[in-house]
């Protein structure tokens, strides 16, 4: 079978994270994510996390060919020779030209999970984190037993500043300014897949795995 990279696409809060992380499992596929090189390359002190940390010290962008350069020193290790599963990139048009003309005749196949704006804002605004041990419960869906206690391990349970409604929608917006042209981007090359992320997680994750089998497509 030939290399495959898959994209997985997706709005902040539409549960991109969690099901990259599954369908990566399941697919055996490694889960490349952006965030993760960034956290590895800094601790290691390489050559490429020495120039993302002055950029980043400096408050500013890491540019799309470092960030680029950092993806492929990864993608280079043998365990990633038959295909990977890349989460968190591309996020911009640039970024993505850049990564198809660095890939080649590579097989590309992008999945995106389309979560209405309005459900992102009250999954977000209801979400509570347990300080303790990091437990998710959610104020209409998953409510803890005991209010403001962790069902896990009894810690207390507290909202992220970023999950107040104002500031998801302002991350929504940038997504929707910098990111969602990456879709369409996929898109006009036929190999974009979009899938209704508002399902319940077990639903989109036999939607994904459809999808990649080519049994669903946009």
């Amino acid at each position: 079978m030939s290399k495959t990279v898959v994209i997985l696409l997706g709005a902040p809060g539409a549960g991109k994270g969690t099901q990259a992380r599954r369908l990566a499992e399941a697919e055996g596929l490694p889960h490349v994510a952006t965030g993760d090189l960034f956290r590895a390359n800094l601790s290691r002190g390489t050559a490429l996390g020495d120039r993302a940390k002055k950029f980043m010290d400096a408050g500013e962008l890491v540019p799309d060919d470092l960030v680029i350069e950092m993806l492929f020193d990864r993608v280079s290790q043998d365990d990633c020779r038959d295909g990977y599963l890349l989460d968190g990139f591309p996020r911009t048009l640039p970024q993505a030209e850049a990564l198809s003309k660095a890939l080649g005749e590579t097989q590309v196949r992008a999945l995106e999970l389309a979560v209405p704006d309005s459900s992102i804002v009250e999954r977000a605004a209801g979400r509570l984190l347990c300080r303790n041990c990091t437990n998710i419960h959610h104020r209409a869906f998953a409510p803890p037993a005991v209010a403001g206690k962790c069902d896990a391990c009894g810690g207390e349970l507290y909202q992220r500043d970023d999950d107040q409604p104002d500031v998801v929608r302002e991350r929504l917006n940038v997504y929707h300014r910098e990111t969602e042209p990456v879709s369409r981007f996929y898109g006009e090359r036929g190999v974009l897949t979009t899938v209704d992320g508002s399902l319940t997680p077990d639903e989109v994750f036999a939607s994904l795995r459809s999808a990649l089998r080519g049994e669903a497509r946009s």
